[in-house]
Parts: structure tokens; sequence; C-alpha cells
């Protein structure tokens, strides 16, 4: 089995994040894009954050007509921080025979990780490229150099380092669509219109369970 990995806040989940599913599905051959919400991102403070039970269902919602896309708790059980090194190894654990492949933004590469060198070992990480973002080393948390008082995780706050060619990632053809979380987080308390930015389903129920006002 070729399994997609994808994982994020989904704060809420959106078209964006769809096309960047179905791209890899499409480009990589991929069985399975398994789409992960984290409990507690280690990268992103947690106000404003939907409740997990809430940011399950809405991808749920999202991913209902696409066969080769499932959602999975996974993060959401252990109630803790999110870390994606932990992740995979119980992916691993559970599919021995599955190619694993971590599916990130580019503007991920520009933030700190726990065991960076270690998922590109058990995982092969494909990027998708995004509006604006430059391509930067991921700067590998477990190997010192960290500040007082930053938590080495998945994705902490950003710390740019110098441009450099990282080796061994996988890198997605896609459209350019610029569509953040935090901008429909802050049309709904607006009162602004998201429709075309999340699926219908999406919409009706963050309007229905009053999400993000």
């Amino acid at each position: 089995m070729r399994l997609g990995i994808f994982g994020g806040t989904f704060n809420p989940i959106h078209y964006g994040h769809l096309l960047l599913a179905e791209t890899a599905r499409e480009q990589l051959g991929l069985d399975r894009v398994v789409f992960i919400p984290a409990n507690l991102p280690p990268h992103k403070r947690a106000a404003g954050l939907a409740s997990s039970e809430a940011r399950l269902e809405l991808v749920r919602l999202a991913i209902r007509e696409q066969p080769a896309f499932v959602a999975s708790d996974i993060e959401l059980e252990r109630q803790a921080v999110s870390y994606t090194l932990e992740t995979i190894k119980i992916l691993r654990s559970q599919l021995p025979e599955a190619k694993l492949y971590l599916l990130i933004g580019q503007d991920m590469l520009s933030v700190r990780w726990m065991g960076w060198d270690e998922i590109k070992r058990l995982s092969t990480v494909v990027v998708a490229r995004r509006p604006g973002a430059r391509a930067t080393r991921p700067f590998d948390a477990a190997h010192g150099g960290l500040p007082r008082g930053l938590a080495q995780g998945r994705g902490e706050r950003a710390k740019r380092v110098e441009p450099r060619r990282e080796k061994g990632l996988r890198w997605l053809t896609m459209p350019q669509v610029e569509i953040a979380s935090s901008d429909i987080r802050k049309r709904i308390k607006a009162g602004r219109s998201i429709r075309y930015l999340v699926p219908p389903a999406v919409e009706r129920s963050i309007r229905d369970r009053r999400l993000y006002r």
C-alpha cells in the first residue's frame, strides 16, 4: 500500500487542503490519503482552535465523496501535543509493509521539527509549493541550538535558516491556490462569506455549530 499522511490542525479544513491531497494521490499513485487532525499542534498557538471533535467531523464531511481519503483520530486519542514522528512510528508499526508519504506545505520547511532526519528515514517527505514560501531547510529540534523556552516538535514557531537545497524531498506540481484557515476564521468572525473556500457540507456544519464566531 502507498499511504499519504496529511496532518494539520484543519481549523477548518478547506479546498486548498483537498487539492493538495488529491494532487498527491494522483501524482504519487497513492492508494489512500489519511487526514490526521492534530490534538495540540506544537507549531501554533491553541487560541481559536475548535474542539477536536468538531475539527474531525469537518474533515469527515469534507472528504466523504472521495473514497481514497480517510480520517484518523490517532493524534486526538493521544490527548497531548501532536508530534509527527510519533504518528509515523505508530503507522509504521501498524502497517509495516506500507510505503508512507508525508504530505506538507512548503511553508512547513522553515519551522522546527523533532526528529526530521528520522521522519525522512521512515517516510518520503512530499512538499507542495505555497505562494510566497521560501525554500528553506527544516531545523531539526532534536539537535540542539534551541533558544530557551521553545518546545521541540513537529512545527514550532518558525525560525528562518539559510536557504539550501534539501535532499530527499519530493515536490508536487499543483495549482497555486492561496486559501488559509486563518483567513476563513476571520471571515466568519466578520460575518463574511466562506462559500467556495470550503465544501458546502463544511460550511453548513460551521454555521450550525456556530464555530469561529
